[in-house]
């Protein structure tokens, strides 16, 4: 865990100009607190419920997502939060789709927030970095194909120039059927006993869990 007061410092800095920064079409920016964590949880962007609670992964996806991770650290959403940075490639609720659903942020939009990705990273410096769904899942490693090519895989990458082991989840989106057939399902296990292995959680967490 890098020293706390610094990091905690250099991270509210950042999450000032987050909140500070309002991209015309979109809904009020999102971030969680400044948790000095190695572990780095990246998604896509708030819902349209996020901001109303003021905190990422609030509503029902967020609920699945911590119904995962409790599985894979044994600690509650809470604890979660307490002890895992979150993040977000896009900060804002970038509305809703024509043929409904969440709209998926354009590149051009991604590009807008990664300079706060960015630093976040270089602050934080983590040892782990969890990308979950699609969008973020591209954002750190740059792939672009089917998603169960990197679900269920512990991968070396740099992200914003620190070398990290990513291990990839798919989106927890209720509207998602990927993680509930074959051979999503199986990979979604995989990847969770794989958080569960990894020295950071174990470290983070204090305890052995086997998803």
């Amino acid at each position: 865990m890098p020293r706390a007061p610094n990091t905690v410092t250099a991270l509210e800095a950042v999450l000032r100009e987050v909140a500070a920064f309002r991209p015309r079409g979109f809904g009020p920016p999102i971030h969680g607190p400044p948790v000095p964590s190695r572990i780095f949880l990246i998604g896509q962007a708030p819902g349209p419920h996020e901001a109303r609670f003021g905190r990422p992964f609030a509503w029902t996806a967020g609920k699945t997502l911590f119904r995962w991770l409790e599985r894979a650290t044994g600690a509650a959403e809470e604890q979660v939060r307490e002890r895992v940075y979150i993040s977000a490639v896009v900060r804002c609720f970038p509305g809703k789709a024509p043929g409904g659903g969440d709209r998926v942020p354009t590149p051009d939009e991604c590009a807008l927030w990664r300079g706060f990705v960015r630093r976040e990273v270089e602050i934080l410096r983590p040892r782990l970095v969890i990308p979950v769904g699609r969008l973020a899942i591209q954002e750190v490693l740059g792939h672009t194909e089917p998603i169960a090519a990197v679900v269920g895989r512990t991968l070396r990458a740099y992200f914003h120039g620190v070398k990290t082991d990513v291990i990839p989840l798919p989106h927890p989106s209720g509207a998602s059927t990927w993680f509930k057939m074959e051979p999503g399902r199986t990979l979604l296990d995989e990847a969770l006993m794989l958080i569960a292995d990894h020295p950071e959680v174990q470290r983070t967490f204090r305890r052995r869990r086997t998803a």
